[in-house]
């Protein structure tokens, strides 16, 4: 194989938790980065994924969800939309 060198500047952090990140499933930055370019170059697409903040608002949105559906006040999975609308006219 015909290797060469790419040299990329990234905050100390985001080495750091990628590094740990990789080292949990047995693998190195090298091989993760590696992958990376292979998966880019196989698919022909880029998937970039840059998490949402979570505000005090969303926290406390997610609370009253966790306690509806602890209280059983949320309403049942649907399998289709019909049985879902059936639900909402009750």
């Amino acid at each position: 194989m015909n290797t060469t060198v790419i040299s990329v500047r990234v905050d100390r952090d985001v080495k750091e938790s990628a590094q740990s990140v990789a080292k949990s499933v047995g693998l190195n930055l090298n091989t993760l980065v590696n992958s990376y370019l292979r998966h880019i170059s196989a698919t022909r697409r880029i998937e970039l994924f840059a998490p949402e903040p979570t505000t005090p608002k969303l926290e406390q949105l997610i609370a009253e969800v966790e306690a509806e559906l602890a209280a059983g006040k949320a309403s049942k999975p649907f399998d289709n939309v019909a049985d879902f609308i059936v639900d909402l006219e009750k």
